[in-house]
């Protein structure tokens, strides 16, 4: 997603030549203005609250009006605001994923399971184009309805492509194919997931049972008591691990591969649930060390045993202190069955690379293992001398290649699970880990403000109980429902406090761009989902995946970037569904610039002066159910 300035310059120099006269006489005529001001370089400032003309004694204002002046001559320019509007891209990009094109990256040398990874470098620049639902496409049910049933026409999957999947299948497929199509109702136009069957086939209520009972536990409720709030749920299925874990207060975020067809996490997002794609294959995923309380595999296809340990060395650095790692995944079969043979041969190294990373196996019951990483500091001291090394030096977590070393406890955070503090909300001194906790404390406040002004303004247009409307099967917008949101710049994660606040049954996808301050384990702390992402580039995820998109600033902060905004709306057009929402919070200039690009891409967009005495601006628009 980058912006070549070059081509910037032939626009405005070409073909238009009175248009382009105009627009330079308006940069002279400011810089001469400028020339004889303040030149200061300081960071992005908005214009002013009037829409006039004036001298700006900030250089980066200038550059800023100059652009908005532009925008707004192409718009005279060029007439009616359609002749500028974005065309749809062909049918076979309804499901188009970028970074993800195996055959691309064989071509550019990849191989040895790289070919599957994510390489965003591999992606052409192309023609911006939208991406349109497909035919049979439907708003989302209404949640808690959505995470039940969904409609078949949103996903990319049939019911012969389920049966087959091998991502799909999960255990004793041969022994329970009844209950599993009993699980999934293939209805004339729905898909319907029982609330009482889920990953293992007789129940997923069960199955969470036996993984408490076995960690000593007297319940699954118990989870939270353990220190177990926000669990990683890896080749995540039909998403129904998941789905129970949400219904008793923990957070589980399903990671899968990238799948063309019979997505899981493609299906776990249309179902309402957190999930990303992510793999693990020869890099690390965007989430920084010490995570996540559990990570959780139901044969979900990893070869821990290959790569020499360093795809469990991988779940090491995720896993916080005191975590678990609980692999469930079928031990034995038949004698001379070629899949047992491969099985026996992956848990024969489980046996003994743990207790290399200092893991112990603290139950094993039918095909269910569980290992727990050391609470204990000096584990790590007493070790052999050809155990796995302790890493030194920074930790980088943004796509990079697997280490094959391991962090140690001399970072501040490594802190044991069972002795973190039991409420929701983190201690003064944890807050301290993580930097001044009077500014985490000031932003609590200030999105407590933002629920009483522009925040309050916002509910009643898309949390509204409006009734449904006779013979129809979802009120028509802005009475339609929002499941997930995604915050773009999720600073210390206050929107998603603020939802919890009001009592909002919706998670937040909290992304923290990669070139402001990492705040996203302060995030992940409060058990919050969140990833880290730079928005130069796609986000890993399906296409209508989210039901909002928010932004404090992150226009203003790009501004200063490699990416071309442009790029980053066609982007936000491809993750958000049909009639979803954009939120963007931003300086004046910014917000008209957003306007602008909101317009090519058949946005309906509205500029909102809270008249707080600020030069911030609300851009509230909304994506429209086209199809051709």
């Amino acid at each position: 997603m980058r912006s070549p300035w070059l081509n910037k310059l032939s626009v405005i120099l070409g073909p238009r030549p009175p248009v382009s006269w105009l627009f330079l006489c308006v940069v002279s005529l400011l810089a001469l203005i400028t020339v004889f001001g303040s030149s200061s370089s300081s960071s992005f400032d908005s214009v002013t609250s009037t829409w006039v003309p004036e001298s700006y004694k900030n250089y980066r204002r200038l550059k800023e009006q100059a652009a908005v002046d532009y925008f707004e001559l192409r718009t005279l320019s060029s007439g009616a605001s359609r002749q500028r509007e974005l065309v749809f891209c062909g049918k076979e990009r309804e499901n188009y994923v970028p970074c993800y094109n195996v055959t691309a990256n064989l071509l550019s040398g990849f191989k040895d399971g790289e070919e599957f990874d994510r390489h965003c470098e591999v992606v052409g620049q192309g023609k911006w184009c939208l991406i349109r639902p497909p035919k049979d496409y439907k708003t989302p049910l209404q949640w808690p309805a959505g995470r039940d049933v969904i409609w078949s026409g949103n996903v990319k999957i049939t019911k012969d492509q389920f049966l087959s999947s091998g991502s799909m299948t999960k255990r004793y497929l041969s022994k329970h194919l009844d209950a599993l199509l009993k699980m999934m109702l293939l209805e004339e136009n729905q898909i319907a997931f029982q609330s009482d069957a889920g990953l293992t086939f007789d129940g997923v209520k069960d199955y969470s049972r036996q993984i408490a009972e076995m960690m000593g536990l007297g319940s699954d409720s118990e989870f939270l008591q353990a220190g177990v709030r926000t669990v990683l749920d890896i080749g995540c299925g039909f998403g129904s691990f998941g789905a129970h874990l949400v219904s008793i207060k923990l957070m589980a975020l399903c990671i899968a591969g990238y799948e063309a067809t019979g997505s899981q996490v493609q299906l776990a997002l249309e179902r309402g649930l957190p999930a990303m794609i992510g793999n693990f294959i020869t890099r690390q995923l965007p989430y920084p060390s010490f995570s996540f309380d559990m990570v959780h595999c139901a044969q979900c296809g990893i070869p821990w045993d290959k790569k020499e340990g360093m795809l469990l060395i991988e779940v090491d650095r995720l896993l916080k202190p005191g975590g678990y790692f609980v692999l469930t995944s079928p031990k034995s079969k038949p004698h001379g069955s070629a899949t047992g043979t491969k099985i026996r041969n992956m848990l024969t190294p489980l046996e003994q690379f743990p207790e290399k990373i200092c893991w112990s196996l603290i139950a094993q019951q039918d095909e269910t293992f569980i290992w727990q990483k050391t609470a204990d500091a000096q584990c790590y001291s007493s070790r052999k001398q050809n155990d796995v090394p302790l890493c030194k030096g920074h930790d980088a977590s943004y796509y990079q290649a697997l280490s094959p070393c391991i962090i140690g406890p001399s970072s501040k955070r490594w802190i044991p699970i069972q002795n973190r503090s039991s409420s929701s909300e983190l201690s003064s001194a944890e807050l301290a880990l993580h930097g001044n906790p009077e500014d985490f404390f000031e932003d609590l406040q200030g999105w407590k403000l933002a629920l009483k002004n522009y925040w309050s303004l916002l509910t009643p247009l898309i949390f509204s109980d409006h009734p449904k409307r006779p013979g129809a099967e979802d009120p028509l917008p802005p009475f339609n429902m929002v499941r997930n949101v995604m915050d773009m710049n999720a600073h210390y994660g206050g929107l998603n406090a603020a939802f919890l606040e009001e009592k909002k049954s919706v998670w937040v996808m909290n992304v923290v761009p990669v070139t402001s301050r990492n705040m996203l384990p302060l995030i992940l702390d409060r058990g919050f989902p969140g990833v880290l992402h730079d928005w130069c580039e796609p986000f890993p995820t399906y296409p209508r995946t989210y039901d909002m998109l928010h932004a404090n600033g992150l226009l203003s902060h790009l501004s200063s970037e490699r990416c071309s905004l442009m790029d980053l709306f066609v982007e936000m057009d491809r993750i958000l569904r049909p009639e979803g929402w954009v939120v963007l919070y931003d300086k004046l200039g910014a917000i008209e610039l957003a306007r602008a690009h909101a317009t090519q891409i058949r946005w309906g967009a509205r500029v909102i002066d809270l008249q707080n005495g600020s030069d911030q601006r609300l851009l509230i628009c909304q994506k429209p159910f086209l199809t051709k």
